[in-house]
């Protein structure tokens, strides 16, 4: 199979774009068709391409309820996480982000929930370094990971499913630097470094087909630990031949940062 991945190009010295008011994004996106390979039938891991598929069932049962899933799932992701990754720690600082495919109608009806369009990693190794050091409140650490929990709550088939591009067929010319600007409404505006992806024939990209809610993909988006993955290129897509009657994808986004102690 194959589909468009949305890279970005090089006209902007230093892209940015939004959270939420995307028109005012200064991202350079340059579709590429490029083979779509089937992660489930591909057994990746964590540690070699960047993801991996984990079953996990989840006590939330209603993920719209903010309430419901800090008090819940939060918990869950971290016992998740360390349970895949053998960390001495793991911090969820937020109770995650709800996204919705465009034919669902609710896209941007909330902060931070329309699909990542195009090709990025979330955090630079800047970002990562700063992030990991104010979560280890001054404790000295040998290993720090970020890591990022999706899981699908819509039924499968996803309309708009989420690519990853096998961290071994990265090359550090690939990565733009790029400021991620996050403008909730009646906050102040802030950013962090992130990045963006040119393309690479080389890049190898994978999707899950038909996750169902008891699922979730675990991806990296760093690590201190050069032997391992570092980190996962990723971008929503639009399936090819997705039937006309596919429910809209609806998914949960959480984030994680992992410790392993000196």
């Amino acid at each position: 199979m194959e589909a468009l991945i949305a890279y970005s190009g090089r006209r902007f010295a230093r892209p940015h774009y939004y959270a939420n008011a995307h028109e005012r994004d200064e991202v350079d996106i340059v579709p590429v068709q490029m083979a779509m390979h089937d992660a489930r039938a591909a057994g990746t891991g964590i540690d070699r391409e960047g993801f991996q598929i984990v079953k996990h069932t989840s006590a939330v049962t209603d993920f719209a309820d903010r309430e419901q899933v800090a008090r819940i799932h939060m918990r869950e992701i971290e016992e998740l996480v360390r349970a895949e990754t053998g960390a001495d720690m793991v911090h969820v600082g937020a109770p995650g982000l709800l996204r919705f495919s465009e034919k669902s109608g609710r896209a941007g009806s909330l902060n931070n929930s329309m699909p990542a369009r195009f090709a990025h990693i979330d955090i630079s190794d800047r970002t990562a370094q700063a992030f990991g050091e104010r979560g280890a409140n001054g404790r000295p650490f040998v290993r720090c990971a970020a890591y990022n929990v999706w899981r699908a709550i819509s039924p499968p088939p996803q309309d708009v499913p989420l690519a990853f591009c096998d961290a071994r067929s990265l090359a550090p010319g690939d990565l733009i630097e790029a400021d991620a600007v996050f403008d909730e409404p009646g906050k102040p505006e802030w950013s962090f470094e992130g990045l963006v992806v040119a393309h690479n024939p080389a890049h190898r990209w994978y999707f899950f087909p038909d996750m169902r809610i008891d699922e979730a993909v675990l991806f990296k988006t760093n690590d201190s630990d050069p032997a391992r993955a570092h980190h996962v290129p990723h971008v929503a897509f639009d399936l090819p031949d997705c039937p006309a009657d596919a429910p809209p994808r609806v998914s949960i986004e959480m984030r994680a940062t992992a410790y392993w102690w000196a």
